[in-house]
């Protein structure tokens, strides 16, 4: 599959769904919010991309396809048109060399946004990611930082097929010396990109394909995005569903369906994978007694995992019931539309989790 085809494949693309429409023109190019703006997290992205060139001069976006071509998934959209291509940069095709440019520029001072089109071209980066900007603080004794953004897609749920549909941030999250991000709604696309520029350490964003055509509301103030707090989505006394990016709204939805039985879902967000925010799950956990963590990746060795040692680690004795998992099947993600939702976590799974917590059957 070449690179193209996986950015345009449905519901990914520049038509008319794509951002491209005029919708996406719903915030003014370099304006400041003044009224609440109905728009896409698609838009909220490149908003934060406009807002970042616009406000200071060491940021400059750089990747495949970036440029003339909008982006892979349209986020940088009309960007090169406004702010040159000496500030949004297109690559090669070699994830080592552009993102080692990027950690480069980022110890002369400058404060680059690395986009590696998918988080399977990520692992071509990997040695630079882990070996040098993960650790470079810690073997400089502190002399050295790294204020680098890479932003990447993930996920599943668009046939993309085994090579195109990873959910890897739990890999990710494992690596001490950088920040991971996860964010699952408009709100969070527009707001995460600035304070993740701020941060003196390296932070990886990670934007589920699935949701740049998620449409919200932005509120009438600038929006101001805590990265280091996960966020109560909606409050419940029986039972907490912790999701995270695709998974949430899909705990969101599980939480409708299982309110029409009487069982109350209070869903997490965990937006930020490194560093947890254990202090917001465990109080949730202590008021539900009960616990299913949603999470798109493979079972063994996830996301999923640590957050139910954490759990069980910290708030055993508030438990009722074991901690629920909900993850991806253990193959490669399969290419057919009902291959690909059978092997992927739906909300029908994560009702049937929660029940199996709270002890009925149905």
């Amino acid at each position: 599959m070449s690179r193209h085809t996986a950015a345009t494949s449905p519901g990914t693309g520049t038509g008319a769904d794509g951002g491209s429409s005029a919708s996406a023109v719903s915030v003014a190019a370099g304006s400041r919010l003044t009224a609440p703006v109905t728009t896409t997290y698609r838009e909220a992205l490149r908003e934060a991309h406009r807002e970042a060139l616009s406000s200071d001069p060491r940021v400059f976006l750089v990747g495949e396809d970036v440029g003339r071509y909008g982006g892979s998934f349209a986020v940088s959209l009309g960007l090169v048109e406004q702010f040159g291509e000496g500030r949004v940069r297109d690559t090669p095709l070699s994830e080592s060399a552009f993102t080692g440019a990027g950690i480069g520029a980022a110890l002369r001072g400058l404060r680059p946004i690395v986009e590696i089109m998918t988080v399977n071209f990520s692992l071509l980066a990997l040695d630079q990611i882990l070996n040098n900007a993960a650790t470079l603080r810690h073997m400089s004794g502190g002399q050295l930082s790294v204020p680098l953004v890479i932003r990447m897609t993930t996920g599943a749920g668009r046939q993309l097929a085994a090579q195109h549909s990873h959910s890897l941030e739990g890999w990710y999250a494992s690596i001490p010396g950088i920040r991971v991000l996860a964010p699952a709604t408009v709100e969070d696309a527009r707001g995460m990109l600035a304070p993740a520029l701020a941060d003196p350490d390296p932070v990886v964003l990670f934007e589920h394909g699935s949701l740049y055509n998620l449409a919200g509301t932005l509120p009438t103030d600038p929006v101001v995005v805590d990265i280091s707090s996960a966020a109560v989505r909606r409050g419940g006394t029986d039972v907490t569903v912790i999701a995270y990016a695709g998974g949430l709204g899909k705990a969101l939805e599980a939480a409708d369906l299982l309110a029409g039985e009487g069982i109350s879902a209070e869903v997490i967000d965990l937006r930020v994978l490194r560093p947890l925010d254990d202090a917001t799950v465990m109080a949730s956990v202590a008021r539900t007694h009960r616990a299913v963590v949603v999470d798109e990746a493979w079972r063994t060795g996830s996301l999923a995992a640590e957050v139910s040692a954490r759990i069980a680690e910290q708030a055993f004795y508030e438990l009722d019931a074991p901690v629920e998992r909900v993850c991806g099947a253990e193959v490669p993600v399969p290419y057919p539309h009902h291959l690909e939702e059978a092997a992927l976590p739906q909300a029908t799974d994560i009702v049937a989790a929660a029940r199996r917590a709270v002890g009925r059957r149905g």
